[in-house]
């Protein structure tokens, strides 16, 4: 088919580029299963909504956005009724979430597909409202007034690697302490699984003591899902073990990137994985590397 001559030829795809900044979600995922870095970061492939993630993109626009308000108005009455609007403005932003409430689809089990989609979306609305809600018997919006929400913050280390991310809440004291608080719409993992989220926290801390000169007072994890608020203070000797880590992590993503080797790492997680049936350790075939390769002399790599 010859294009028509109002429409032109259609433009060249940019070439992926490799990867060249972390932020705290895609650390994780390298160190969790480094194909579902490279299917996400290199190949970008398409996900799926979930319910479960798109309530917590609401909650946390509700969080935000109360504090647009003053400070006698933050109330949960007037926090509840938020949710439906943050819901309208996200799925004005992002059409393709209609799917999630449509009467042939069903995110949660599989008797819900029987379930009207509009009784369905209700629910959901309602599940985002008691989250909501919880959060004012964890904490009091009325004698808050944070320095920042949703703050974007980036900053390079002297190896160059750029650290990157978007913090929930930042609380400023009169002496200058700082607070970093993340709203978690899940319950408390168990105290084993429990390091995740704080190297998550520790990852902000390190980019706002690299940014500001102050290593932050306290780390706030707030866990809607099962009303707890877990608090961690951490030092600067805590945060240049995280750094080093950090430089690891990224030199292991570099060397993966040259050489187009990135291995699965299979876990019961991976039964939550939209791209398990390009995943070897299932059968899969992934697509055709994107990007250059680059072959090691041998022995580069050091001992296993």
């Amino acid at each position: 088919m010859t294009s028509s001559p109002e429409c032109g030829p259609a433009a060249p795809t940019a070439p992926p580029a490799p990867p060249s900044s972390l932020s705290p979600s895609r650390a994780g995922d390298f160190m969790q299963c480094p194909l579902r870095y490279r299917f996400r970061v290199i190949d970008k492939l398409p996900e799926k909504p979930s319910e479960a993630a798109t309530r917590g993109t609401v909650v946390h626009a509700v969080l935000e956005r109360l504090f647009d308000a003053p400070s006698a108005e933050r109330t949960a009455v007037r926090a509840r009724a938020m949710v439906a609007a943050e819901w309208e403005r996200l799925l004005a932003a992002r059409p393709e979430l209609a799917e999630l409430f449509t009467d042939d689809t069903a995110d949660d089990a599989a008797d819900d597909a029987a379930e009207p989609a509009a009784e369905r979306l209700a629910r959901w609305l309602e599940s985002a409202e008691q989250l909501v809600d919880r959060w004012f018997s964890l904490e009091d919006p009325t004698r808050l007034e944070p320095a920042e929400r949703e703050l974007y913050v980036e900053t390079a280390l002297e190896s160059g690697l750029v650290l990157r991310g978007y913090v929930d809440r930042l609380d400023v004291a009169p002496s200058g302490d700082l607070r970093v608080v993340d709203y978690k719409t899940g319950k408390a993992p168990r105290p084993e699984y429990a390091a995740e989220a704080l190297f998550q926290m520790k990852f902000y801390a390190l980019v706002l003591w690299r940014l500001r000169g102050v290593v932050p007072r306290r780390l706030q994890l707030v866990y809607l899902g099962s009303g707890d608020v877990v608090t961690y203070d951490p030092t600067a000797d805590e945060l240049r073990v995280v750094e080093r880590k950090l430089l690891a992590l990224w030199d292991a993503i570099q060397r993966a990137t040259e050489s187009g080797d990135w291995r699965p790492r299979p876990s019961k997680l991976c039964d939550w994985c939209d791209h398990q049936p390009l995943c070897p350790a299932f059968g899969g075939t992934p697509p055709v590397y994107p990007l250059p390769t680059m072959r090691r002399p041998l022995g580069a790599e050091g001992p296993s």
